[in-house]
């Protein structure tokens, strides 16, 4: 048994049962490596938060500052990608970068998007918002890509905009859990034009229509991600295609529950079920082979005005 990727597997089924349930659909070389690099990026999102996959740790366990705890988890990945590691996540993270080549640019994408965490950086613009995004969300659909082999600009583009979706969508699903834990993530500006300020506005029920109008522009905003991001999948191996695509299909069906309910979006977790999730994998079959078979008749639309990852070009395929 590879203990790595056992180690990573547990991690998956117990951090994210959503994406656990795509990785089912990957080839088993795919599989592990996204396990193994998944393992990484919940071991250090918990480390920032002071959570234990994804769920909060006793107060009185969480001792050390944030600060010190993502300079541990810069030092330990900057090691991992020269190939030094000794705890699993990172001989995880060392074993993917090595095997798919992925630039070590990656990987400190995602540390930074910790950052912005920790100095409780703030979201004035649109712009800001989607930057946050891709650090914790984009630069992961880029590193999965690259396990799927991935490697043309215009491919990884459209993977980026799929992270920055299932991001938005996670703000959207959040907005007053953050907004009581001291994180607002909804672009300042829009929030001022909704009459809304800090996140003790956000968090009062009394402003809860408002606070659902700019989530709901939120989503709208997530809807032109995903769309660009079906223009992605046909360039990806079949198998691989479809775990994407049901992924697609099951986060953006969350999106939909936040807007059916409306001032109550948030009155439980928005979620979807396991028949629901099983609904989704389906369809995403189908849409799957809808997109092979008219890759080579149709030209996706370019990517206007939409995000693009720093250093990568911006020729808007």
């Amino acid at each position: 048994m590879d203990t790595i990727v056992e180690h990573s597997r547990q991690l998956i089924e117990k951090g994210s049962k959503s994406f656990a349930g795509a990785a089912r659909l990957f080839d088993n070389d795919t599989r592990a490596s996204a396990y193994m690099l998944y393992a990484w990026c919940r071991h250090c999102d918990d480390e920032i938060d002071g959570q234990e996959l994804g769920f909060n740790r006793a107060p009185a366990t969480v001792t050390e500052p944030a600060e010190v705890r993502l300079a541990r988890i810069t030092a330990q990945t900057i090691a991992a990608i020269k190939g030094d590691a000794d705890h699993p996540v990172f001989q995880a993270l060392a074993r993917v970068v090595a095997k798919h080549e992925i630039p070590a640019r990656h990987p400190l994408e995602l540390i930074e998007g910790f950052r912005m965490d920790v100095e409780g950086r703030h979201y004035q613009t649109a712009d800001d918002t989607l930057s946050y995004c891709y650090h914790v969300a984009g630069v992961v659909g880029v590193m999965m890509a690259m396990i799927m082999g991935v490697r043309d600009q215009a491919t990884l583009n459209r993977a980026s905009d799929l992270g920055i979706a299932f991001q938005l969508t996670n703000i959207a699903r959040d907005v007053i859990p953050d907004a009581l834990a001291g994180r607002v993530y909804l672009p300042a500006d829009w929030l001022s034009e909704a009459g809304l300020s800090g996140g003790a506005a956000i968090a009062d029920p009394a402003n809860r229509d408002a606070v659902f109008a700019v989530t709901k522009r939120l989503l709208n905003e997530a809807d032109r991600y995903y769309l660009s991001a079906r223009y992605g999948l046909p360039h990806l191996p079949i198998r691989a295609a479809w775990a994407i695509a049901a992924a697609r299909r099951i986060y953006r069906q969350i999106g939909f529950v936040v807007r059916q309910r409306g001032a109550r979006a948030w009155d439980s977790r928005a979620g979807v079920s396991h028949r629901g999730k099983m609904a989704q994998a389906f369809l995403a079959i189908v849409s799957i082979g809808r997109a092979h078979a008219s890759r080579a008749i149709k030209t996706p639309p370019p990517r206007d005005g939409l995000w693009t990852m720093p250093g990568l070009g911006t020729d808007g395929r």
